[in-house]
């Protein structure tokens, strides 16, 4: 207990590297807030933009354990070199060292697991930027963590002078594809560590140094000689230091790590740590991050305030991460190596999250990093052929929806950030959009992605319209006109989608909106939200939203209600959805903009107490201080804008709209020694409203600011009120406003009838969005009744093909629509006697019967799923029948614990009372195929007569051992249940 208390009382001595007259902004730095919660952030050492994030590993598993750390945890497993902020996807935790005390069989071969986890006090746990120090139970060891850019130091500090060593980890957490360490001598060792996780191809290179000499370098039982070198493929390497015993039971270790080749790990370590002085590197570390910080001074607020603040601006500036080494050699897309000439060389993009505030943040900060950025994209464009959508250590990830890497590039560009290939940037830009996976094809010929041809088509149709008119306003700032004009069109696509009877941008199949319609429901249509956070996703067009809703009162009613409305949720468990008002949720990104929005409309006072309502109920200093994922600093962004007193709704427009800033003032320093200053008078809690404004002294009325005013320098200043002032910003040439007016789009018409598949007939509508609007059809083949002058539709008595457009005056014509009507031959009903998950129901109980195909996409909705439960149906045809053959449609996606079922029996009746086996057809696709595949299982060549067939797949139940899922329940995925 002395020696705690003793470790507890060095705790508190910290190195102060600013001026002490000067306020110093590392102080209100928490590294602890976001790492519990789900904020998905970790504690531990790194410097601004860093490659090394040297930290704490406590859990290997779970969605909460996605940085390696949470804060609830008291055991630690040892300290990893590479850790993710705020991701939902685990990954990283490269290189793990823990110290030990006692002899190597006390370590490895009395624990069958391999367990050299330690448990710690909390109260031990200290961290500020760039420094990190706990005890170890265990051990009696204080661990001390700091970091250079491409190296950590430990130092670490044993109460006895019992034999002490250092576990040296290879294989821990991700999948290890091949591993080696070399003895080079005594103290210093390199090596290789190549795993597979989020990032599929992943290369890490190392090099360690001790402070002292390494008696021995035992693998399981193995003595490693110098210049040895250890090779292990998917065990991975697991090895165990020996050192001598000394005075000062203190042992130093240096690791450096390289993405390139163990020359270039080395080389970062020799640069970077050519010491052993601790002290200096977590010095040096604080200064770095003090410089960095420093660029946006606050004064005023509370304490609290400040540390969040402080905090949040830290987390924007952990990634992206550098890649290239100190000689600027770096990994490329296609794996092979290169120099970035005069740049440094970045990676982990988490764009659909961070182009929304973390970039236009670093466009105001971090100018310079930001061309270095858009270095990076092009340079991954060449050697991979596409932009970044979600990278991650020179792998795309393919991970969330858009091609966002247009909006980063647009938005530097409209700002003058542009030290690069412009020409090659709108090139790639464009190639970009023409990518057909995930829907691209389809949105591109329909003009929106039909929900039955890819999942989160709505979430996706409403992005990709975004960065659409991200390529048109680079384009025409090039003088591309052609370019320009085909993409201003594209941005203008999420007109097709809006259902003006609901109000809402909904799925549409088949030409028809997806019937039922819950906006408060969470299914695979839209992207970790719902319809009412989707339904604002606007931030170009603006003005045609309102138009859409049919003017400015009907908009701000919507808005109202969004944040009025019940919080419940319906439908698939989404965690990402957190932070509710109403039906506006600030834990995930769809929704980061949208109090904004009422600023748009002319009601910028509503704005203003939104904002400030979700500072303050959705940031606090405690470590659950977050409300979501941090998501690579997007979530702390959001904070930093918004308390200083604007934010960028449309990045790429140059403006940004007024909020409510929380602190006295704020400066920006700019890089040209210019700064801007937001300052306020008569602040407080209370007092969240603007009153009146002034920018350089002059009177201010704009409900919005200019990138130019940012850049140019100045002084805004806002007189806070404890009453809103509704004439604020009110007046439409006082509004930020964001609209398009070229080549303005017809909305494509879109079905209204009864359900279809039908049986005798049916009758259809063919409605516009618009009144005005011309409807243009004819159909093909079959049977139909109906004028195609006319608007209303016809009645179809046959399968049938109708193609339809729209036309308006001075407005380009619509898309062509084919809308396929498909009469079923005979009448038959189905009898589900299992249940089916509500979240994967493919249109209710008669989907198994409904002549709707899935395809190899199970989000796509057509599928009906079972969870550890078997399909049993009983299908009931019109008149007994001669049966030729009988077959069940299946899916396997192994990936996502959807199995084939081990076997389908089929069973046939005349009274639907006895059942006789008709035949059984055996599963024959093994359980770990990687890809997802359909299977029809089908009997044929029969010759009964029936009424009643029962259909009986039996579900595996579980997963496999070998599956990430075992012993979990197994789906079972079905579709179409078809009777010849």
């Amino acid at each position: 207990m002395k020696n705690v208390i003793l470790f507890s009382f060095l705790f508190t001595i910290l190195f102060i590297n600013c001026d002490q007259s000067k306020q110093c902004y590392t102080d209100y730095v928490d590294p602890f807030i976001g790492t519990g919660g789900h904020g998905h952030t970790f504690p531990g050492a790194t410097i601004p933009f860093g490659m090394v994030q040297l930290s704490p590993d406590t859990r290997k598993t779970g969605w909460d354990g996605c940085a390696g750390y949470h804060y609830t945890d008291t055991s630690v497993f040892g300290f990893s070199h590479t850790h993710l902020s705020g991701t939902g996807v685990s990954d990283y935790a490269d290189i793990l060292l823990m110290p030990t005390t006692g002899e190597y069989q006390k370590i490895f071969t009395q624990t069958p697991t391999l367990d050299y986890s330690s448990g710690f006090c909390k109260s031990t746990e200290k961290a500020r930027p760039g420094y990190y120090s706990v005890y170890l139970n265990k051990s009696k060891c204080k661990v001390e963590l700091s970091a250079t850019c491409r190296a950590g130091m430990h130092r670490y500090t044993f109460v006895d002078t019992q034999q002490f060593g250092l576990i040296v980890d290879l294989h821990y957490r991700d999948e290890v594809l091949a591993s080696s360490l070399i003895r080079i001598n005594d103290s210093t060792f390199i090596g290789h560590r190549h795993s597979k996780q989020w990032a599929e191809n992943q290369h890490l290179y190392f090099a360690i140094r001790t402070n002292q000499p390494v008696k021995e370098v035992i693998v399981e039982g193995d003595i490693l000689k110098s210049n040895d070198t250890l090779h292990h493929g998917s065990e991975g390497v697991k090895t165990w230091f020996k050192f001598n015993n000394n005075p000062k039971n203190q042992l130093l270790v240096k690791v450096g790590i390289s993405a390139v080749d163990t020359d270039g790990a080395l080389n970062n370590l020799d640069k970077e740590i050519p010491h052993w002085d601790f002290n200096k590197v977590k010095n040096d570390a604080d200064t770095q991050w003090e410089e960095a910080l420093r660029k946006i001074e606050v004064a005023g607020g509370s304490k609290e305030e400040r540390t969040i603040f402080y905090t949040a601006l830290y987390h924007t500036m952990i990634a992206p991460n550098i890649y290239s080494d100190h000689d600027r050699r770096y990994r490329g897309r296609d794996m092979k190596i290169y120099t970035a000439e005069d740049f440094d060389y970045y990676t982990v993009f988490s764009l659909w999250d961070t182009y929304r505030a973390t970039h236009p943040l670093l466009t105001i900060i971090e100018p310079e990093r930001t061309n270095d950025f858009i270095k990076t994209f092009l340079c991954q464009y060449q050697q991979g052929g596409r932009l970044p959508v979600w990278e991650l250590a020179s792998n795309e990830t393919e991970c969330m929806i858009g091609y966002h890497a247009v909006s980063v590039i647009n938005d530097a560009w409209q700002k003058g950030i542009r030290s690069y290939d412009e020409k090659l940037a709108l090139e790639a830009m464009t190639q970009a959009a023409y990518h057909d996976a995930f829907g691209g094809k389809e949105y591109r010929t329909h003009g929106y992605i039909p929900a039955d041809q890819e999942n989160e088509s709505v979430s996706r149709t409403l992005e990709y319209a975004y960065d659409d008119w991200c390529i048109a306003q680079m384009a025409k700032g090039l003088g591309e006109q052609d370019i320009y004009k085909e993409f201003i069109v594209r941005s203008q696509y999420y007109k097709n989608i809006f259902d003006p009877v609901t109000g809402f941008f909904r799925p549409k199949s088949n030409g028809a909106f997806i019937e039922p319609f819950n906006p408060a429901e969470v299914n695979f249509h839209l992207t970790e939200a719902n319809t009412w956070q989707y339904n604002f996703y606007f931030p170009h067009d603006v003005s045609g939203l309102i138009n859409l809703f049919g003017n400015t009162k009907a908009f701000i009613d919507k808005l109202d209600l969004l944040f009025s409305d019940s919080s419940a949720l319906t439908g698939r468990q989404q965690p990402d959805i957190t932070g509710l008002i109403g039906q506006y949720a600030h834990g995930n990104e769809p929704s980061h903009h949208i109090a904004y929005l009422f600023a748009c409309a002319g009601q910028p006072w509503k704005t203003q107490a939104y904002v400030r309502q979700i500072m303050n109920d959705f940031y606090t200093t405690k470590p659950d201080g977050l409300i979501g994922n941090e998501d690579c600093g997007q979530m702390s962004a959001w904070y930093v804008l918004s308390a200083a007193g604007f934010y960028p709704v449309c990045p790429g427009s140059n403006n940004y709209v007024i909020g409510s800033p929380i602190f006295d003032k704020v400066t920006f320093h700019l890089n040209d020694e210019k700064k801007f200053i937001v300052q306020t008078c008569e602040n407080s809690k209370k007092h969240k409203f603007i009153s009146e404004a002034s920018f350089n002294d002059n009177p201010y009325h704009n409900s919005y600011i200019t990138h130019d005013m940012v850049r140019s320098g100045g002084i805004l200043k806002f007189t806070m009120s404890k009453k809103a002032n509704e004439f604020f910003g009110r007046n439409i040439a006082h509004r930020p406003v964001y609209f398009i007016n070229d080549y303005l789009i017809t909305p494509v018409p879109y079905i209204s009838s009864g359900e279809n598949p039908f049986f005798d007939s049916i009758t259809f509508h063919i409605k516009s969005k618009k009144e005005g609007t011309l409807i243009h059809w004819h159909g093909h083949g079959g049977n139909i009744v109906g004028n195609p002058l006319e608007k209303s539709g016809g009645v179809v008595y046959d399968d049938i093909l109708i193609e339809m457009f729209a036309t308006q005056p001075e407005y380009l014509p619509s898309k062509t629509v084919q809308v396929a009507f498909t009469k079923i031959p005979e009448r038959k009903q189905i009898d589900l006697l299992t249940n089916f998950s509500s979240q994967y129901s493919a249109g209710g109980n008669n989907a198994l019967i409904d002549f709707k195909r899935g395809n190899t996409n199970y989000k796509t909705g057509r599928w009906q799923g079972y969870e550890g439960e078997d399909l049993v149906a009983i299908i009931t045809l019109e008149n007994i029948r001669k049966i030729k053959s009988l077959s069940a449609g299946f899916l396997q996606d192994q990936q996502s614990w959807i199995f084939m079922p081990l076997e389908v029996s089929f069973y046939t009746s005349v009274d639907g009372k006895r059942f006789t086996l008709a035949g059984t057809v055996k599963n024959n696709i093994p359980p770990d195929k990687d890809i997802p595949i359909t299977k029809d299982f089908l009997i044929n060549r029969l010759h009964i007569h029936a009424k009643y067939i029962k259909v009986k797949a039996k579900n595996r139940r579980t997963c496999p051992e070998w599956h990430i899922g075992s012993g979990k329940k197994a789906w079972l995925f079905a579709d179409e249940i078809i009777v010849e």
